[in-house]
């Protein structure tokens, strides 16, 4: 029987000729992520060597990335000196992965891994964040677990109890129409199977249409595959991610693009035709609650958002930039526009993208994640509706439960930040 593209990464990893779905594992970890929340990882590492007598070591400091992006910089001294704390452990386990808050290389922990070259084809990688997820675009199986789970990873090199997912096939043909991509694509496969469609699962996605896709596109909808319940989604490593990681991330050594066997056993199989596909709309307050976007054309929008680890990259920020160019943010309207990292913040610097929408009206920020969760940057006021490129709109997710958050492609929100309401890009803002 084959193995689909998680059970041969998975049957790697713990040492076994071939897995299959419900087998109990502990695989080797390739990289271990965290971002703040790694005060608490700290914290219960060093409860497992607590009254044991030995020094507390990271089992291999190399394969630990370390990203501050949640609340940066520091909105508190609360989140200061938590981020203090993980400086110094980050020093004293010289833990090399680690992007502090900086122009240069900062950003969102789930754009600076791939565009580092930390995350290779076939690699096991877990993070304390639900939307690690995103790493499979490079052909990685990659999920998220908690503080307590990463601190026994940081101390054994592998991870405890992971059963091995079943898998659900996704296959998507056709042309994408104009103004309609990716974001697209994984609202409307969340709304088809619903929230939790694929809990427990991992969603591997096939097709011409994934394979025309770019890195960017496949980190989309990898990123929101969670959103739908998956423990992970995954794009088959091909040419586009050897050149992304060749050409991107500066990556030299050998790649291993794991495949699905023709064999491979799945749970379902879904197939998706893009080329009739409307701009998609996620509405208030579950991300399944999704329409085509002329459902809710019209509706007033306080605040348009775009960014995030979903859709705040290079291409997202260029498509803003071409429908705001020579025109204004409505009035009554905020935008705010946060880049998924330094290096994209540049590029769209020297590529006049920041300026287009400077003078717009929008007000671009550092790369971070506030704006997404409302816990730092970007909350809103009671009653206030939001249309925003992120991958959550649960009550209270940007800072105010009264508050309502509709999500969208960059196109959809940068047409309707011109016009102040839920706009149609094919229609002109």
């Amino acid at each position: 029987m084959g193995m689909t593209i998680v059970e041969k990464i998975l049957a790697r990893a713990s040492g076994q000729a071939a897995v299959k779905a419900g087998d109990v594992l502990e695989p080797k970890v390739d990289l271990a992520m965290s971002h703040e929340n790694a005060a608490l990882v700290v914290n219960q590492f060093l409860e497992i060597y607590k009254d044991t007598g030995r020094e507390p070591r990271v089992w291999d400091p190399s394969r630990v990335a370390i990203i501050f992006d949640h609340r940066v910089p520091a909105e508190s001294p609360k989140t200061a000196t938590n981020q203090k704390k993980v400086r110094e452990f980050v020093a004293r386990h010289m833990i090399s992965k680690f992007h502090d808050i900086r122009g240069d290389l900062g950003g969102i922990c789930h754009q600076i891994l791939p565009e580092s070259g930390y995350v290779r084809p076939g690699a096991v990688v877990v993070g304390t964040d639900s939307h690690t997820t995103s790493h499979g675009a490079l052909g990685a199986f990659a999920f998220g677990i908690g503080a307590t789970e990463m601190a026994s990873v940081w101390t054994l090199g592998f991870a405890v109890n992971i059963e091995v997912p079943a898998t659900i096939k996704v296959v998507v043909s056709g042309t994408f129409p104009a103004m309609v991509g990716p974001k697209d694509l994984i609202l409307h496969i969340i709304g088809k199977i619903s929230s939790q469609g694929a809990n427990y699962r991992v969603i591997e996605f096939h097709g011409d249409t994934i394979k025309r896709m770019s890195t960017s596109g496949r980190l989309v909808i990898c990123n929101m595959s969670v959103e739908a319940g998956a423990t992970s989604g995954i794009v088959p490593a091909d040419e586009e991610t050897v050149t992304y990681l060749r050409e991107e991330a500066g990556v030299k050594d050998a790649l291993d693009l794991v495949q699905p066997d023709g064999d491979a056993v799945y749970q379902q199989v879904i197939a998706i035709d893009v080329s009739a596909l409307e701009p998609q709309i996620a509405c208030p307050h579950t991300v399944d609650n999704v329409k085509p976007l002329a459902a809710v054309a019209g509706t007033r929008v306080n605040q348009v958002v775009i960014g995030s680890c979903t859709n705040g990259r290079l291409d997202d920020i260029a498509m803003a930039a071409s429908l705001v160019r020579g025109k204004k943010v409505a009035q009554n309207t905020r935008m705010l526009v946060f880049p998924a990292s330094g290096r994209i913040y540049q590029r769209a610097l020297d590529a006049g993208y920041i300026g287009d929408l400077m003078r717009a009206g929008a007000v671009v920020m550092n790369p971070g994640c506030g704006p997404c969760l409302g816990v730092h940057e970007g909350a809103l006021g009671d009653g206030e509706v939001a249309l925003s490129t992120t991958n959550r709109n649960f009550k209270g997710r940007m800072g105010n439960p009264t508050g309502e958050v509709y999500l969208c492609s960059p196109a959809v929100a940068a047409a309707s930040a011109v016009t102040g309401v839920i706009t149609d890009p094919r229609r002109g803002a």
